[in-house]
């Protein structure tokens, strides 16, 4: 093998499952078909979810500090969730912003992606994958995992299936300056159903406010292709706001789809799609960067397992059977999303009645709780044995405080970790010391077991063996 794993795609989910791997000291080989990696700014926000992962990692405080990230409003639909449930709320975070974080820290622990690197095949056996590029070269591995966006190439050489809607509108999407933005702006209709949404995206190094711009209606839908130019921004924010809000600056647009689909097999063979290569759907609350980076910090530790020689037996099938669901779920709120947003601006009487009972309702405490709980990631409960029995299994581990550490702090062992406050289990958890971390020192809290992608796969007082067999493998 000329490495354990080959990621093809070096945008935030590449990145993400390379730092995964990394620091669990696997072999890996990062290859992306772009010359230079791209200054575009796709997704604008860093949710609840993948915050507490950063956090976990030790990344989140060196991440905060390449500029200014406020801590912002999340939104459903266009309307306003104000509730900060969670103790990472959601910060503003470009794409591009992540991209070059990610790639100074993995080029400075010794892994570069290697740019101009196009796939232009794959074949796979028994024991691995055999990539063939562009330029004739050829690469092994024991596994690949596609991270190559919408356009997936690996997928397109997979054949594999990509049912659900095709895109049958375009809409604007532009990172801006803007003059004359009052601070409430943030999804405004005119009386012809063409509309504007604005999402701030934190100031430019000469701490100017930058604004991610969309722009929907008639007249707006044109060929995905079609460039947009500064007139054409120009004319959409006239139409909506008049000659109060103007364009500063554009520092990039493009024309994007309404289409949604999902890969039906997250996993083939010894060939995994994640990100944009297994689910797209419209850029709302930047969840399809962080479903993306949660795919990958999902298998991240299960490769690692398998390439250590201690996966237990279907621990890889388990990446399907957990993100399959979560990204179907996402599609799914974003559907309903383009609906009460009234995406395509038909300004359908039923639909403008819809949301304005919608919008009500998410005033009350409890809907906005379910809302910015569906939309951080925090409300994700993965399917598996327990979820029946137990409140906590399946969820994200709660962040702890043990006294000597804080539950995250712990995870950045990449271990599992075993609270055990009464020193219960020393005894069944010891073969597995090499895998899990045990923490007794008569901590206040339930016993509990957490996978190294920070969720609880088990917890109470009774079968923990079995949990152990089954996420952690043979005791050695």
């Amino acid at each position: 093998m000329d490495t354990d794993v080959l990621i093809v795609g070096a945008g935030p989910t590449g990145m993400t499952l390379a730092n995964e791997l990394l620091r669990t000291g696997v072999s890996t080989v990062l290859a992306d078909k772009l010359s230079q990696r791209s200054e575009l700014s796709k997704a604008g926000g860093v949710q609840s979810r993948t915050l507490e992962a950063l956090d976990q990692r030790g990344l989140l405080e060196p991440l905060l500090a390449t500029g200014d990230h406020p801590v912002t409003t999340g939104h459903f639909a266009g309307i306003p969730l104000h509730s900060h449930r969670h103790r990472l709320p959601w910060r503003s975070v470009p794409q591009v912003v992540i991209e070059g974080f990610f790639e100074q820290h993995l080029a400075a622990h010794g892994l570069n992606a290697r740019r101009g690197h196009e796939l232009v095949g794959l074949d796979q056996d028994d024991d691995g994958v055999t990539a063939a590029f562009a330029d004739g070269a050829t690469l092994r591995s024991r596994y690949l995992v596609a991270a190559d966006g919408a356009h997936s190439t690996v997928r397109a050489l997979l054949r594999a299936g990509f049912p659900g809607q095709p895109g049958t509108l375009t809409i604007i999407a532009a990172d801006v300056r803007l003059g004359g933005v009052e601070p409430s702006t943030s999804h405004t209709w005119n009386e012809d159903g063409r509309w504007a949404a604005l999402f701030p995206l934190g100031t430019d190094p000469q701490g100017r406010q930058l604004r991610r711009l969309v722009l929907g209606g008639p007249g707006q839908s044109l060929p995905r292709e079609t460039p947009v130019t500064e007139n054409d921004i120009r004319r959409g924010l006239s139409t909506v706001f008049g000659t109060r809000v103007h364009l500063l600056e554009l520092r990039y647009a493009r024309r994007i789809t309404n289409a949604s689909r999902q890969v039906e097999q997250y996993r083939h063979g010894r060939v995994f799609l994640a990100g944009d290569a297994a689910h797209v759907h419209l850029p709302l609350g930047a969840q399809g960067m962080n479903t993306g980076m949660q795919d990958a910090l999902n298998l991240g530790w299960k490769l690692a397992a398998a390439v250590h020689g201690w996966a237990p037996r279907n621990l890889l099938d388990t990446y399907h059977a957990e993100r399959h669901p979560a990204g179907a779920a996402v599609l799914r709120n974003v559907r309903a999303q383009s609906l009460l947003m009234d995406w395509a601006g038909t300004r359908d009487p039923d639909v403008l009645a819809a949301r304005e009972i919608f919008t009500a309702m998410a005033q009350l405490p409890d809907v906005q709780h379910h809302l910015a709980d569906l939309m951080s990631g925090m409300a994700l409960r993965y399917p598996m044995p327990g979820t029946e029995t137990h409140p906590l299994v399946g969820l994200p581990a709660p962040d702890l405080d043990l006294g000597p550490a804080r539950v995250h702090e712990l995870l950045r062992s990449g271990h599992g970790i075993l609270l055990d406050p009464a020193d219960t289990f020393a005894g069944v958890a010891g073969p597995w010391a090499d895998r899990v971390d045990r923490v007794g020192q008569g901590a206040d809290v339930e016993p509990m077991l957490i996978r190294p992608d920070g969720y609880v796969c088990w917890a109470g007082a009774d079968g923990l063996k079995p949990a152990l067999d089954r996420w952690f493998g043979e005791p050695r």
